[in-house]
C-alpha cells in the first residue's frame, strides 16, 4: 500500500470518528426527555451547588490520571513511556471507543499511540489493564450488592443470594487466577490451535507480584474516584441519601455497567440510567423526593463530565495517530 493511500485511509478513518461522535451527541440529546422544571427546582434547593459541580469536574483528570498511571505501569514490560504519553494514549483510546465496538476502540487508541513496533504485546497489556479494572468493579460490586440486599430487604430473595454467591465465587477465582497465571499462560502457549495468539497474552506472565499489586491498587483508586464523582453528581441535583446507601447503590450501578457488554454506542449511557433507576427505587428516588428525570440528570451529568469532555479532548490525539500497523 502506497504512503498516499495510507494517508487517505487515515484521513477518512479520523473523519468517520469525528462524524460518528457528532451524530452520537445529537442522537442522545434528541432521545432523552426530561422534566426540566423539576430538575431546576431540585438544583435550586441544593445549598452551594457550585462546590459540588467544581469538585466533580476537578476529579475528572484525576480519574483518567489513575487510568493512565495503571497503563504506564503495565506498559513498562513492552515500552518505557512517560505518564503524559500514557495519558494521551488513554484519551485517544477513549475517543476511538465511540467509533469502534466493545473494547476494540480503547485498545486501538492506546496501541496506535505507541512508538514501539511490539504492538502485539501492547495489545496484551491493554487487555490486562481492562481485566484488572473489571475485576476491581466485580469485587467492589459484590460488596455493594451484599449491602444493598441488607438495606433493601424486599430484594433479598433466593435469586439475589445466588447472585451474591456467584459474585463472591468469581472474586475468589480472580485471586486464584492471579496465583497460577504464569503456569496457565505457559500451558496455553503450547496448544497448537492457540499458539498463534500467544504473543497477545504472554506479556501477562511477565509481570511480577509487585507490578500486579501496584496496578490493582491504582485500579481500586480509580474506582473510588469515579464512585465519588457519582456521589457528587447526586448531591449536585439534590439527591440526598446516606453515604452507605449511596455507596452501595453506586457500586451496584457500576457492576451492572461493567458486566453488560457494549453492543452499541448508546449501551453504556442507557445501562447506567436504567440501573440507577432500578437500584435507587426502594429509597423513594424515582418518585416524590427525586423523580426519574433527576436520576437521569445525574447519570447524564456524570457522562458529560467524565466521558464526553475527555473524549473531545482525546480527539486531538486521535487526529495525530499513525494508522499504519507496521
Amino acid at each position: 500500500m502506497s504512503l498516499k493511500s495510507t494517508k487517505k485511509i487515515g484521513f477518512w478513518l479520523k473523519s468517520a470518528v469525528l462524524l460518528g461522535l457528532i451524530g452520537y451527541i445529537a442522537y442522545v440529546v434528541r432521545q432523552q426527555r426530561f422534566d426540566w422544571t423539576t430538575v431546576y427546582q431540585q438544583i435550586r434547593s441544593v445549598e452551594q451547588p457550585g462546590r459540588w459541580a467544581a469538585a466533580l469536574v476537578l476529579l475528572t483528570p484525576v480519574n483518567w490520571g489513575f487510568e493512565a498511571l495503571k497503563w504506564q505501569i503495565l506498559l513498562q514490560r513492552v515500552e518505557r513511556t512517560t505518564f503524559w504519553d500514557a495519558y494521551r494514549g488513554v484519551l485517544a483510546g477513549l475517543s476511538l471507543g465511540f467509533a469502534l465496538p466493545a473494547q476494540l476502540g480503547d485498545t486501538a487508541g492506546r496501541v496506535l499511540s505507541l512508538r514501539t513496533s511490539a504492538r502485539s504485546e501492547a495489545i496484551g497489556a491493554s487487555l490486562v489493564s481492562g481485566g484488572m479494572q473489571f475485576y476491581v468493579a466485580l469485587v467492589f460490586g459484590a460488596v455493594a450488592w451484599a449491602h444493598h440486599l441488607r438495606v433493601a430487604p424486599d430484594r433479598n430473595t433466593p435469586t439475589s443470594q445466588w447472585l451474591l454467591a456467584l459474585l463472591a465465587t468469581l472474586s475468589v477465582l480472580g485471586i486464584g487466577f492471579g496465583l497460577v497465571r504464569r503456569r496457565l499462560i505457559g500451558w496455553l502457549s503450547t496448544r497448537p490451535r492457540l499458539i498463534r495468539f500467544a504473543r497477545y497474552w504472554e506479556v501477562g506472565g511477565l509481570y511480577d507480584d509487585r507490578e500486579i499489586g501496584l496496578a490493582l491498587l491504582v485500579a481500586a483508586c480509580r474506582y473510588l474516584v469515579f464512585s465519588l464523582q457519582f456521589y457528587m453528581a447526586m448531591r449536585l441535583v439534590g439527591v440526598g441519601l446516606s453515604m452507605d446507601i449511596a455507596a452501595s447503590g453506586i457500586g451496584v450501578v457500576f457492576l451492572v455497567k461493567t458486566i453488560t457488554p457494549a453492543f452499541n454506542l448508546l449501551s453504556d449511557l442507557g445501562v447506567r440510567e436504567a440501573a440507577a433507576l432500578w437500584v435507587f427505587a426502594p429509597f423513594g428516588q424515582t418518585n416524590g423526593t427525586a423523580p426519574a428525570s433527576v436520576l437521569i440528570t445525574v447519570t447524564l451529568t456524570l457522562w458529560i463530565v467524565n466521558i464526553l469532555i475527555p473524549v473531545l479532548t482525546g480527539l486531538i490525539w486521535v487526529w495525530r495517530l499513525k494508522w499504519s500497523v507496521r
